[in-house]
């Protein structure tokens, strides 16, 4: 993979966030004059990040990579990079990726269950570091589907694949510490909140187990990774009406506060299952929402199957890191048999294919993003 390795600073907390160092304070150590060869790598004039949307294990998908892994015959009990292979281009040549794991991961051997109380195989981490991500948000309102043993769990799997996160937390020293990915020497922090948990409430006795989305909270949670030295921060959040294609008036509102706050450069939405614009707010930009990366509704809509991914190419401008070019590449989750999401840019067309892009084109520009320089990748 082209990418330099990440390192996992930290799972960021909402309501309950502590404003904790990552150290303590030391001596600075005496000035070392190195040789040329000593001298640290050059940072990057410009990184790119690619961003995808709710992954969301239907029981469909988890008989798809049981399926998979039997005609591998790897001795493995689920296989999901088949389902993903689609995307892995798209994925692995980002500096930075990230994915939205909408479901918890259970134990090894499961159970496993769909909806409305979701629980996937740990296998599925294990596919998505293969396909080339970096790290996952995972605050959404089904991370309390498994109550705090799923939050455990999920974690635990993301730990075991190399996967980092942010958005849960297993303890709460583990949510009071921002995550800040290194991209080539450009630190990036990522935070995660999420509207509600469909019911369920945070423990009174563990409220870090996630994090709900409060404007102050979210603020709060990226200047805590400013301060453990992100110089980009992106807001990952769980928000929106479901199947409604058009951002409610809360979504931008709250967009219009975070981006003004210096503290917050991108915003990256999930939750509606389908495709929502992207937009411009003064020189950032926040991607309402990406709709589903991987999905198999029991009842499925067409717009369902349809989704996007961001790429933005982040540039330093004096002091400050801005995007400088903003991208959308659509995709689809065809069902098959086999279920397989595609890159609808580099796939040949089909009437299927040509719908789902056509329509997503005209919702991801439907808030003048073409006018900003937003464009579908590959045109």
């Amino acid at each position: 993979m082209p990418r330099p390795a990440t390192s996992t600073a930290c799972a960021v907390l909402g309501a309950a966030l502590l404003l904790t160092s990552c150290g303590s304070a030391e001596e600075p150590p005496s000035p070392v004059v190195s040789s040329p060869a000593d001298a640290a790598p050059a940072v990057p004039d410009s990184f790119t990040v690619v961003a995808t949307g709710d992954i969301l294990i239907h029981p469909p998908l988890t008989e798809q990579a049981q399926q998979d892994a039997e005609q591998a015959e790897l001795g493995e009990e689920f296989d999901y990079r088949p389902l993903f292979e689609g995307v892995r281009p798209l994925v692995s040549k980002a500096d930075l990726a990230l994915c939205h794991l909408e479901v918890p991961l259970s134990p090894e051997g499961g159970p496993y269950s769909g909806y409305p109380q979701f629980s996937a195989p740990p296998e599925l981490a294990a596919g998505l570091a293969d396909v080339g991500y970096d790290g996952c948000s995972t605050a959404s309102n089904h991370t309390l589907d498994q109550g705090p043993d799923g939050v455990t769990s999920t974690l635990d799997a993301l730990d075991a694949a190399g996967l980092d996160h942010t958005g849960a937390a297993r303890s709460e020293q583990e949510a009071a510490t921002p995550t800040v990915y290194d991209v080539g020497g450009v630190k990036v922090g990522q935070v995660s909140f999420t509207f509600g948990f469909n019911g369920f409430e945070l423990p009174a006795d563990q409220p870090w187990l996630s994090n709900q989305l409060d404007p102050d909270a979210v603020v709060e949670a990226a200047e805590a990774a400013g301060e453990a030295g992100a110089e980009v921060v992106i807001a990952s959040l769980h928000w929106g009406a479901e199947y409604q294609h058009d951002p409610t008036e809360e979504q931008q509102q709250l967009a219009e506060r975070l981006l003004g706050e210096d503290s917050i450069d991108l915003i990256i939405g999930h939750h509606a299952h389908v495709v929502q614009p992207f937009e411009r707010i003064g020189d950032e930009w926040v991607a309402y929402g990406l709709g589903n990366s991987v999905a198999r509704h029991e009842e499925p809509k067409g717009v369902s199957e349809e989704g996007v991914a961001a790429r933005f190419r982040f540039s330093k401008q004096g002091e400050r890191w801005t995007v400088d070019q903003a991208e959308y590449v659509p995709t689809l989750v065809e069902l098959g048999p086999p279920i397989r999401l595609t890159d609808l840019t580099t796939a040949a067309a089909t009437p299927r294919r040509t719908e789902a892009l056509e329509r997503t084109d005209d919702v991801v520009l439907s808030r003048g993003g073409a006018e900003d320089g937003l464009v579908r990748s590959g045109s």
